[in-house]
Protein backbone atom coordinates (compact mmCIF):
# COMPACT_ATOMS: atom_id res chain seq x y z
CA UNK A 1 0.00 0.00 0.00
CA UNK A 2 2.79 2.32 1.13
CA UNK A 3 4.45 1.67 -2.04
CA UNK A 4 1.43 2.30 -4.54
CA UNK A 5 1.06 5.77 -2.57
CA UNK A 6 4.91 6.64 -2.90
CA UNK A 7 4.76 5.66 -6.24
CA UNK A 8 1.31 8.07 -7.15
CA UNK A 9 3.22 10.66 -5.45
CA UNK A 10 6.27 10.62 -7.26
CA UNK A 11 4.47 10.66 -10.53
CA UNK A 12 2.38 13.86 -9.74
CA UNK A 13 5.21 15.48 -8.32
CA UNK A 14 6.90 14.55 -11.69
CA UNK A 15 3.61 15.90 -13.74
CA UNK A 16 3.52 18.79 -11.79
CA UNK A 17 7.08 20.22 -12.90
CA UNK A 18 6.31 18.75 -15.92
CA UNK A 19 3.43 21.00 -16.64
CA UNK A 20 5.45 24.12 -15.11
CA UNK A 21 7.87 23.47 -17.49
CA UNK A 22 6.05 23.32 -20.60
CA UNK A 23 3.67 26.37 -19.47
CA UNK A 24 7.31 27.94 -18.90
CA UNK A 25 8.32 26.76 -23.00
CA UNK A 26 5.29 28.19 -23.93
CA UNK A 27 5.80 31.35 -22.47
CA UNK A 28 9.10 31.61 -23.82
CA UNK A 29 8.35 30.59 -27.20
CA UNK A 30 5.84 33.17 -27.34
CA UNK A 31 8.26 35.68 -25.90
CA UNK A 32 10.50 34.27 -28.36
CA UNK A 33 8.21 34.51 -31.64
CA UNK A 34 7.67 38.20 -30.36
CA UNK A 35 10.99 39.04 -30.04
CA UNK A 36 12.68 37.52 -32.60
CA UNK A 37 14.88 40.50 -34.32
CA UNK A 38 15.85 41.60 -30.85
CA UNK A 39 16.74 38.02 -29.85
CA UNK A 40 19.09 37.60 -33.16
CA UNK A 41 21.84 39.95 -31.48
CA UNK A 42 24.55 37.22 -30.75
CA UNK A 43 24.81 38.14 -27.19
CA UNK A 44 20.77 38.14 -26.49
CA UNK A 45 20.67 34.60 -28.38
CA UNK A 46 23.17 33.22 -26.91
CA UNK A 47 21.72 33.99 -23.37
CA UNK A 48 18.10 33.10 -24.39
CA UNK A 49 19.55 29.41 -25.20
CA UNK A 50 21.68 28.86 -22.41
CA UNK A 51 18.72 29.77 -20.20
CA UNK A 52 16.55 26.99 -21.70
CA UNK A 53 19.60 24.52 -21.75
CA UNK A 54 19.71 24.87 -17.94
CA UNK A 55 15.78 24.85 -17.36
CA UNK A 56 16.19 21.76 -19.67
CA UNK A 57 19.21 20.31 -18.30
CA UNK A 58 17.37 20.52 -14.76
CA UNK A 59 14.20 18.81 -16.00
CA UNK A 60 16.12 15.72 -17.15
CA UNK A 61 18.44 15.77 -14.31
CA UNK A 62 21.56 16.28 -16.73
CA UNK A 63 24.21 19.54 -15.40
CA UNK A 64 24.58 21.90 -18.06
CA UNK A 65 28.19 22.30 -18.91
CA UNK A 66 29.60 25.51 -20.40
CA UNK A 67 29.81 26.21 -23.84
CA UNK A 68 31.13 28.26 -26.60
CA UNK A 69 29.06 30.81 -28.09
CA UNK A 70 27.74 29.15 -31.16
CA UNK A 71 25.40 31.49 -33.76
CA UNK A 72 23.84 29.43 -35.85
CA UNK A 73 22.91 26.79 -33.28
CA UNK A 74 21.29 29.51 -31.00
CA UNK A 75 19.55 31.23 -33.82
CA UNK A 76 18.53 27.57 -34.94
CA UNK A 77 17.17 26.95 -31.80
CA UNK A 78 15.14 30.12 -31.71
CA UNK A 79 13.21 28.73 -34.71
CA UNK A 80 12.98 25.42 -33.06
CA UNK A 81 11.38 26.79 -29.21
CA UNK A 82 8.42 28.40 -31.90
CA UNK A 83 8.07 25.51 -33.51
CA UNK A 84 7.84 22.87 -31.22
CA UNK A 85 7.50 25.10 -27.77
CA UNK A 86 3.97 26.55 -29.14
CA UNK A 87 2.07 23.42 -29.71
CA UNK A 88 3.41 21.52 -26.57
CA UNK A 89 2.56 24.14 -24.35
CA UNK A 90 -0.69 25.20 -25.50
CA UNK A 91 -1.27 21.61 -25.46
CA UNK A 92 -0.43 21.46 -21.89
CA UNK A 93 -1.81 24.81 -21.38
CA UNK A 94 -5.56 22.94 -22.56
CA UNK A 95 -5.00 19.81 -21.13
CA UNK A 96 -4.60 21.59 -17.46
CA UNK A 97 -7.21 24.28 -18.26
CA UNK A 98 -10.25 21.09 -19.28
CA UNK A 99 -8.95 19.43 -16.09
CA UNK A 100 -9.31 22.69 -14.04
CA UNK A 101 -12.60 23.58 -16.21
CA UNK A 102 -13.99 20.05 -15.10
CA UNK A 103 -13.17 19.90 -11.30
CA UNK A 104 -14.73 23.13 -10.88
CA UNK A 105 -17.57 22.33 -12.93
CA UNK A 106 -18.22 18.90 -10.83
CA UNK A 107 -17.78 20.47 -7.54
CA UNK A 108 -20.03 23.79 -8.36
CA UNK A 109 -22.37 23.05 -10.73
CA UNK A 110 -25.20 23.81 -7.84
CA UNK A 111 -23.89 27.75 -7.96
CA UNK A 112 -24.88 28.14 -11.78
CA UNK A 113 -28.90 29.09 -12.25
CA UNK A 114 -31.14 26.08 -13.08
CA UNK A 115 -32.15 27.57 -16.45
CA UNK A 116 -28.11 27.81 -17.36
CA UNK A 117 -26.58 24.32 -15.99
CA UNK A 118 -22.55 24.46 -16.42
CA UNK A 119 -21.69 21.82 -19.41
CA UNK A 120 -18.58 19.79 -19.48
CA UNK A 121 -15.91 20.32 -21.55
CA UNK A 122 -15.15 18.05 -24.40
CA UNK A 123 -17.90 15.72 -23.88
CA UNK A 124 -20.09 19.12 -23.78
CA UNK A 125 -22.54 17.55 -21.24
CA UNK A 126 -24.85 19.57 -18.79
CA UNK A 127 -24.18 19.15 -15.11
CA UNK A 128 -27.17 20.02 -13.18
CA UNK A 129 -27.12 17.41 -10.52
CA UNK A 130 -25.25 15.84 -7.67
CA UNK A 131 -25.54 12.27 -9.55
CA UNK A 132 -24.67 13.34 -12.57
CA UNK A 133 -21.20 15.33 -11.02
CA UNK A 134 -20.33 12.77 -9.02
CA UNK A 135 -20.74 10.44 -12.11
CA UNK A 136 -20.20 11.73 -15.92
CA UNK A 137 -18.15 14.74 -14.36
CA UNK A 138 -15.71 12.72 -11.71
CA UNK A 139 -15.27 10.12 -14.77
CA UNK A 140 -14.02 12.71 -16.62
CA UNK A 141 -11.95 14.48 -14.29
CA UNK A 142 -10.24 11.37 -13.12
CA UNK A 143 -9.63 10.83 -17.39
CA UNK A 144 -8.42 13.85 -17.59
CA UNK A 145 -6.19 14.19 -14.99
CA UNK A 146 -4.85 10.45 -15.97
CA UNK A 147 -4.02 12.14 -19.14
CA UNK A 148 -1.92 14.45 -17.73
CA UNK A 149 -0.03 12.39 -15.51
CA UNK A 150 1.01 10.32 -18.92
CA UNK A 151 1.02 12.65 -21.62
CA UNK A 152 2.90 15.87 -19.58
CA UNK A 153 6.13 13.88 -18.44
CA UNK A 154 7.30 12.44 -21.67
CA UNK A 155 6.09 15.30 -23.73
CA UNK A 156 8.25 17.69 -21.17
CA UNK A 157 11.40 15.31 -21.74
CA UNK A 158 10.58 15.12 -25.71
CA UNK A 159 11.30 19.06 -25.56
CA UNK A 160 13.78 19.39 -23.79
CA UNK A 161 16.18 16.45 -25.07
CA UNK A 162 15.20 18.29 -28.66
CA UNK A 163 16.17 21.51 -26.87
CA UNK A 164 19.33 19.88 -26.16
CA UNK A 165 19.98 18.19 -29.08
CA UNK A 166 19.70 21.56 -31.77
CA UNK A 167 21.98 23.48 -28.77
CA UNK A 168 24.69 20.63 -28.58
CA UNK A 169 28.18 21.34 -29.96
CA UNK A 170 29.03 19.61 -33.03
CA UNK A 171 32.21 17.56 -33.61
CA UNK A 172 34.13 20.50 -34.68
CA UNK A 173 32.49 22.89 -31.98
CA UNK A 174 33.62 20.43 -29.20
CA UNK A 175 37.46 19.60 -30.84
CA UNK A 176 37.77 23.69 -30.18
CA UNK A 177 35.88 23.68 -27.58
CA UNK A 178 38.90 20.90 -26.22
CA UNK A 179 41.32 22.88 -27.77
CA UNK A 180 40.62 25.73 -25.67
CA UNK A 181 39.86 24.32 -22.39
CA UNK A 182 43.37 21.89 -22.93
CA UNK A 183 45.47 25.57 -23.88
CA UNK A 184 43.84 27.49 -20.53
CA UNK A 185 44.81 24.41 -18.87
CA UNK A 186 48.20 24.27 -20.35
CA UNK A 187 48.89 28.38 -19.08
CA UNK A 188 47.24 27.46 -15.47
CA UNK A 189 49.48 24.38 -14.86
CA UNK A 190 52.33 26.66 -16.50
CA UNK A 191 51.80 29.41 -14.14
CA UNK A 192 51.20 26.92 -10.89
CA UNK A 193 54.76 24.82 -11.72
CA UNK A 194 56.45 28.51 -11.95
CA UNK A 195 55.00 29.61 -8.98
CA UNK A 196 55.90 26.46 -6.94
CA UNK A 197 59.25 26.83 -8.21
CA UNK A 198 60.16 30.15 -7.10
CA UNK A 199 58.52 28.89 -3.58
CA UNK A 200 60.97 25.95 -3.34
CA UNK A 201 63.60 28.12 -4.63
CA UNK A 202 62.70 31.29 -2.34
CA UNK A 203 62.69 28.34 0.56
CA UNK A 204 65.86 27.21 -0.18
CA UNK A 205 66.98 30.57 -0.62
CA UNK A 206 65.87 31.98 2.84
CA UNK A 207 66.38 29.33 4.80
CA UNK A 208 68.34 26.51 4.40
CA UNK A 209 71.09 28.47 2.29
CA UNK A 210 71.47 30.45 4.62
CA UNK A 211 71.95 27.83 7.48
CA UNK A 212 74.50 26.14 5.43
CA UNK A 213 76.30 29.28 5.20
CA UNK A 214 76.13 29.73 9.04
CA UNK A 215 77.64 26.84 9.65
CA UNK A 216 80.14 26.99 6.73
CA UNK A 217 81.26 29.90 8.58
CA UNK A 218 81.37 28.70 11.95
CA UNK A 219 83.09 25.68 11.12
CA UNK A 220 86.03 28.38 9.11
CA UNK A 221 86.27 30.17 12.36
CA UNK A 222 86.88 27.30 14.14
CA UNK A 223 89.45 25.81 12.59
CA UNK A 224 90.81 28.80 12.73
CA UNK A 225 90.80 29.51 16.16
CA UNK A 226 91.27 25.92 17.27
CA UNK A 227 95.49 25.91 17.58
CA UNK A 228 94.87 29.07 19.69
CA UNK A 229 91.35 28.11 22.05
CA UNK A 230 90.26 24.76 21.49
CA UNK A 231 87.27 25.26 23.86
CA UNK A 232 86.15 28.08 21.87
CA UNK A 233 86.61 26.32 18.46
CA UNK A 234 84.48 23.05 20.51
CA UNK A 235 81.41 26.03 20.87
CA UNK A 236 81.27 26.51 17.42
CA UNK A 237 81.67 23.04 16.42
CA UNK A 238 78.35 22.76 18.10
CA UNK A 239 76.81 25.21 17.10
CA UNK A 240 77.49 24.17 13.45
CA UNK A 241 76.31 21.06 14.56
CA UNK A 242 72.99 22.46 16.13
CA UNK A 243 72.35 24.47 12.88
CA UNK A 244 73.34 21.47 10.79
CA UNK A 245 70.26 19.87 12.53
CA UNK A 246 67.94 22.79 11.89
CA UNK A 247 69.08 22.82 8.52
CA UNK A 248 68.14 19.03 7.73
CA UNK A 249 64.42 19.95 9.39
CA UNK A 250 63.97 22.57 6.96
CA UNK A 251 65.28 20.86 3.93
CA UNK A 252 63.05 17.84 5.00
CA UNK A 253 59.71 20.92 5.34
CA UNK A 254 60.72 21.46 1.69
CA UNK A 255 60.72 17.95 0.16
CA UNK A 256 58.16 17.22 2.02
CA UNK A 257 56.07 19.93 -0.04
CA UNK A 258 57.12 18.51 -3.46
CA UNK A 259 56.42 14.45 -2.46
CA UNK A 260 55.37 13.82 1.24
CA UNK A 261 57.58 11.07 2.64
CA UNK A 262 54.52 9.72 4.17
CA UNK A 263 52.93 8.98 0.48
CA UNK A 264 55.87 6.87 -0.10
CA UNK A 265 55.89 4.79 3.47
CA UNK A 266 52.22 4.34 3.69
CA UNK A 267 50.54 5.41 0.52
CA UNK A 268 47.69 7.62 -0.12
CA UNK A 269 44.98 5.94 2.51
CA UNK A 270 47.89 6.08 5.36
CA UNK A 271 48.85 9.39 4.58
CA UNK A 272 45.40 10.48 4.61
CA UNK A 273 44.54 9.18 7.92
CA UNK A 274 47.61 10.69 9.49
CA UNK A 275 46.50 13.95 8.08
CA UNK A 276 43.08 13.49 9.83
CA UNK A 277 44.72 13.06 13.20
CA UNK A 278 46.46 16.14 12.56
CA UNK A 279 43.55 18.53 11.10
CA UNK A 280 41.79 21.42 13.39
CA UNK A 281 38.75 19.95 13.53
CA UNK A 282 37.52 16.56 14.06
CA UNK A 283 37.58 14.39 10.60
CA UNK A 284 35.92 11.20 9.74
CA UNK A 285 38.27 9.52 7.23
CA UNK A 286 36.49 6.72 4.63
CA UNK A 287 38.71 5.53 1.86
CA UNK A 288 37.57 3.12 -0.64
CA UNK A 289 39.35 0.07 -2.74
CA UNK A 290 41.31 2.15 -4.39
CA UNK A 291 43.97 -0.23 -6.46
CA UNK A 292 47.13 0.98 -7.98
CA UNK A 293 47.53 4.64 -8.13
CA UNK A 294 49.79 6.74 -10.21
CA UNK A 295 52.05 8.53 -7.66
CA UNK A 296 51.16 12.38 -9.78
CA UNK A 297 47.24 11.38 -8.80
CA UNK A 298 48.93 10.54 -4.85
CA UNK A 299 50.16 13.86 -4.88
CA UNK A 300 47.50 15.83 -6.00
CA UNK A 301 44.80 14.32 -3.95
CA UNK A 302 46.65 14.76 -0.75
CA UNK A 303 47.22 18.11 -1.65
CA UNK A 304 43.70 18.60 -2.11
CA UNK A 305 42.67 17.13 1.19
CA UNK A 306 45.25 19.03 3.05
CA UNK A 307 44.14 22.68 1.52
CA UNK A 308 40.82 21.70 1.99
CA UNK A 309 41.30 20.45 5.64
CA UNK A 310 43.39 23.75 6.27
CA UNK A 311 40.58 26.06 4.59
CA UNK A 312 37.88 24.13 7.15
CA UNK A 313 39.93 24.81 10.06
CA UNK A 314 40.87 28.07 9.32
CA UNK A 315 37.20 30.08 7.56
CA UNK A 316 34.85 27.15 8.16
CA UNK A 317 33.73 27.05 11.65
CA UNK A 318 32.76 23.51 10.88
CA UNK A 319 32.63 21.47 13.92
CA UNK A 320 32.80 18.17 11.90
CA UNK A 321 34.62 17.26 8.49
CA UNK A 322 34.44 13.86 6.68
CA UNK A 323 36.82 12.61 3.61
CA UNK A 324 35.74 10.08 1.13
CA UNK A 325 38.22 8.56 -1.41
CA UNK A 326 36.99 6.47 -3.67
CA UNK A 327 37.83 4.97 -7.30
CA UNK A 328 35.29 3.90 -10.17
CA UNK A 329 37.26 2.24 -12.88
CA UNK A 330 40.14 5.19 -14.34
CA UNK A 331 38.66 7.58 -12.06
CA UNK A 332 39.33 8.47 -8.40
CA UNK A 333 37.21 11.19 -6.56
CA UNK A 334 38.04 12.87 -3.43
CA UNK A 335 35.25 14.35 -1.58
CA UNK A 336 35.76 16.47 1.38
CA UNK A 337 32.52 18.06 3.43
CA UNK A 338 32.35 19.97 6.66
CA UNK A 339 28.97 21.61 8.74
CA UNK A 340 30.40 24.92 8.81
CA UNK A 341 29.03 28.50 7.59
CA UNK A 342 29.42 27.55 4.00
CA UNK A 343 30.23 30.74 1.24
CA UNK A 344 33.15 28.78 -0.45
CA UNK A 345 34.62 30.51 -3.55
CA UNK A 346 37.19 29.21 -5.49
CA UNK A 347 37.43 32.21 -7.79
CA UNK A 348 38.48 34.73 -4.97
CA UNK A 349 42.13 33.15 -5.20
CA UNK A 350 42.61 31.00 -2.59
CA UNK A 351 43.80 27.90 -1.55
CA UNK A 352 40.94 26.25 -3.28
CA UNK A 353 41.89 27.59 -6.68
CA UNK A 354 44.91 26.54 -5.89
CA UNK A 355 43.27 22.75 -6.14
CA UNK A 356 41.62 23.22 -8.96
CA UNK A 357 44.48 24.41 -11.14
CA UNK A 358 46.22 20.90 -9.26
CA UNK A 359 43.67 18.69 -10.70
CA UNK A 360 43.75 20.21 -14.47
CA UNK A 361 46.95 19.81 -14.34
CA UNK A 362 45.87 16.01 -14.76
CA UNK A 363 43.10 16.86 -16.38
CA UNK A 364 40.75 16.59 -13.55
CA UNK A 365 37.99 19.23 -12.40
CA UNK A 366 37.07 20.47 -8.96
CA UNK A 367 33.31 20.96 -8.03
CA UNK A 368 32.49 23.24 -4.99
CA UNK A 369 28.97 22.87 -2.91
CA UNK A 370 29.09 25.64 -0.38
CA UNK A 371 25.60 27.74 0.18
CA UNK A 372 25.44 30.51 2.50
CA UNK A 373 25.23 28.50 5.90
CA UNK A 374 26.67 25.31 4.80
CA UNK A 375 27.04 22.39 4.35
CA UNK A 376 30.27 22.65 2.22
CA UNK A 377 31.40 19.67 -0.22
CA UNK A 378 34.32 19.93 -2.12
CA UNK A 379 34.72 16.57 -4.63
CA UNK A 380 38.13 16.62 -7.17
CA UNK A 381 38.10 13.62 -9.94
CA UNK A 382 41.66 12.95 -11.15
CA UNK A 383 42.16 10.50 -13.93
CA UNK A 384 44.30 7.51 -13.33
CA UNK A 385 45.83 6.84 -16.09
Amino acid sequence: MHSVIGAARVRLIRAGRSARYLLGTLVTAVVTLVAAPLLCVPSLAAAWADSHRRRAGVLLGRPVQPRPRALRRDLAWLATQVATGLPAGLLALVLLADVLHTFAITVGWWAFPASEPPRLPLLGVHIDDWAAALTIGLVQFLLLAALVVMALPPLARLHARCCQAVLALSPADQLAARVTELTQTRTGVLQAHGAELRRIERDLHDGTQARLVAIAMRLAVAGETFSKDPDAAAVLVRQAQAETEEAMTELRSVIRTIYPPVLADQGLAGALGALATRAGVPTRIDIGELGEVPAAVEVIAYFAVTEALANIARHSRATTAAVRVTRDGALLSAQITDDGSGGADASRGSGLDGIRRRAAALDGTMQISSPPGGPTTITVELPCV
